[in-house]
């Protein structure tokens, strides 16, 4: 039997399971570590049952109640785990849920629940359904590991201790918590499309994921723009997956990719997806960030962006929705588009400021201005800084590279 295999694939749903019969993340991630120690012991010599992911789950709830009864918690817990002993057969039999046709999605919806803050409800679901490191999502908020663990597990004690319920939510209430969902799907993709860390640019998986996901979405709530916005701009950047990576495994920047292969059938349907979001009157993050995806998927040479309204576009972006982040690629947009030498004035401003000490795609954005600028030295210094907050092997191998041209 292949644990590691199980485990990446089964463990969001199982330990989401589990936390709807328990009501305590810590307690049924605690577990099911045990359900899985159990199973590594018996299963060599007794067999793989026929539904594993239904005997672990059946394993770690009893766990557990052996764990309350000798911690004297049982008698409070004993009711609520009676009400959703269902869970445990359901583990198994995804079918009996109608309006929720994805299990996956299912959980995404169940975990954003709105009664915490939008970012601790996006970390938490990350986590438990999708498998996302507490590291990984600190990255993409762009805050230190330790406050993402401490929001974690504020966030966790908050469900403890006000008893909110983990259920699946009726239709009416599914807008509330659509922007988190949303929110989920699209960091999935982003850890799929550059992976925080680890020896591949690509996370090919988590991108295949986040776009099922997203289809799935669109079914389910076919009025929702801004779901059609978000699948139609992961379509788009998933469709360069090919060009991306040499084959070398080493990184290509966008303007030398080789536009043969690209996946053209997928940047029709990005592309129809985005205008029809934005006929039906949606403007927001995600279908701006589409419409900014659609121009540079849709150029058929290197020179053919249209990088003035791709600044402009960006502007829009961060009026709505302000972020240092978005300034970084404003910047860039704003180099390539007017001037060098404005879009630089844009990057050395962010960096005075200090707010992405530790995001490396803003000295990265820097060295290659200022490359362009004929400044070598200057864009040496800001490759090695950019060199030394990357984590993802394949973007360091590539700073090294462009730090070793200019150092030659």
């Amino acid at each position: 039997m292949d644990f590691e295999k199980l485990h990446r694939e089964e463990s969001g749903r199982m330990l989401s399971t589990l936390i709807g019969l328990l009501g305590d993340f810590d307690l049924a991630e605690e577990m099911l570590q045990e359900a899985y120690a159990t199973a590594m012991q018996k299963w060599p010599a007794a067999g793989v049952p026929a539904n594993p992911r239904a005997w672990l789950v059946s394993t770690a709830r009893n766990k557990a109640i052996d764990r309350l009864r000798r911690d004297r918690r049982f008698d409070t817990k004993r009711d609520e785990i009676a009400r959703h002993t269902g869970f445990v057969s359901q583990a198994g039999d995804d079918s009996t849920d109608k309006m929720f046709p994805d299990d996956r999605l299912r959980l995404i919806f169940t975990c954003c629940h709105p009664a915490l803050p939008t970012e601790a409800q996006v970390a938490l679901t990350l986590q438990t359904v999708s498998g996302v490191t507490t590291e990984e999502i600190s990255r993409a908020f762009l805050v230190p590991l330790a406050t993402m663990s401490q929001r974690l597990v504020r966030a966790k004690r908050k469900i403890r201790e006000a008893g909110i319920p983990y259920r699946v939510p009726s239709e009416e209430d599914l807008p509330a918590r659509l922007e988190a969902v949303l929110l989920v799907v699209y960091l999935i993709f982003n850890e799929g499309y550059l992976a925080s860390s680890g020896d591949a640019l690509i996370r090919r998986e988590l991108c295949a994921e986040a776009i099922r996901l997203g289809r799935v979405l669109c079914q389910l709530l076919p009025r929702q723009t801004e779901a059609q916005a978000l699948l139609g701009l992961m379509l788009l950047h998933d469709s360069r997956r090919d060009a991306r990576v040499g084959g070398d495994g080493e990184l290509i920047l966008l303007e030398e990719q080789n536009r043969d292969l690209w996946h053209w059938e997928q940047i029709r349907e990005g592309t129809r997806l985005t205008e029809s979001a934005l006929r039906s009157g949606a403007a927001g993050a995600y279908a701006v960030q589409a419409s900014i995806a659609a121009l540079h998927a849709n150029a058929k040479t290197p020179k053919e962006p249209d990088w003035r309204q791709i600044a402009g576009l960006y502007d829009i972006l961060l009026r709505d929705n302000p972020s240092p982040v978005i300034e970084v690629n404003r910047a860039v947009a704003v180099a390539m588009g007017r001037s060098l030498e404005e879009g630089l004035a844009l990057l050395d401003d962010l960096e005075k400021r200090g707010e992405l000490g530790e995001f490396h795609l803003l000295p990265a954005a820097r060295a290659d201005v200022l490359r362009r600028l004929g400044r070598a030295t200057e864009a040496a210094d800001a490759y090695r800084q950019a060199l030394a907050l990357a984590t993802n092997d394949v973007e360091r191998r590539f700073l090294g590279r462009m730090l070793a041209k200019l150092e030659s």
